[in-house]
């Protein structure tokens, strides 16, 4: 059975993170709440890990001139990715949004940005002090975001949506327990662990 795009991304997210130039700094930034710098170093993991798939990724530090406007970051998404190839307008294959913020309703416009794409794989990456913080975060995603959704819109709705949520309660099983991974399941309109 061939994988599919999340799980190859993920299988090569892991592989990034455990790069001791990657590692130790989003460690150290998660267990001091430095989320400046978690932010920062979170971004340069999701675009090596873009671009160890042979991906061309554009973000903040990260000027992509792929397309014939060269930007950092297209559509104020943090992370967006893109196959390759001769197409001067292609639509990415992946995007990603890195939300430090505490205030749910902030991860909420986060998610809500990254369903506004068309795209392959759609990424929210987001962080929590207290491990036990996270579940109750993606039911609130679920219930606000997903749920404003008409059931036709969001059982048609292409590609995988994961919510990535980070705690630092979990730091001292870097990096496999620090980060949870929901993904959506469009036909029931909920999040599930993966």
């Amino acid at each position: 059975m061939s994988k599919t795009t999340y799980q190859q991304w993920q299988e090569k997210f892991w592989e990034t993170l455990k790069q001791p130039e990657s590692a130790e700094g989003l460690k150290d930034a998660s267990i001091a709440e430095r989320l400046g710098d978690w932010t920062h170093i979170l971004t340069d993991v999701v675009v090596k890990t873009c671009e160890s798939l042979e991906w061309m990724a554009s973000a903040k530090g990260h000027k992509l001139s792929l397309l014939p406007v060269r930007r950092s970051e297209y559509l104020s998404m943090d992370v967006m990715a893109f196959a390759g190839g001769n197409e001067r307008w292609q639509f990415p294959i992946a995007v990603a949004e890195l939300e430090n913020s505490q205030d749910m309703d902030h991860v909420a416009y986060s998610l809500w940005k990254i369903l506004c794409v068309r795209a392959d794989l759609r990424m929210l990456f987001c962080y929590r002090r207290n491990s036990e913080d996270r579940p109750q975060l993606v039911r609130f995603l679920g219930k606000e975001v997903i749920n404003a959704m008409d059931l036709p819109v969001r059982t048609q709705l292409q590609g995988e949506t994961l919510v990535i949520v980070g705690s630092r309660a979990d730091s001292g099983t870097f990096p496999y327990g620090f980060f949870k991974w929901w993904r959506l399941e469009s036909n029931t309109g909920r999040f599930r662990l993966i």
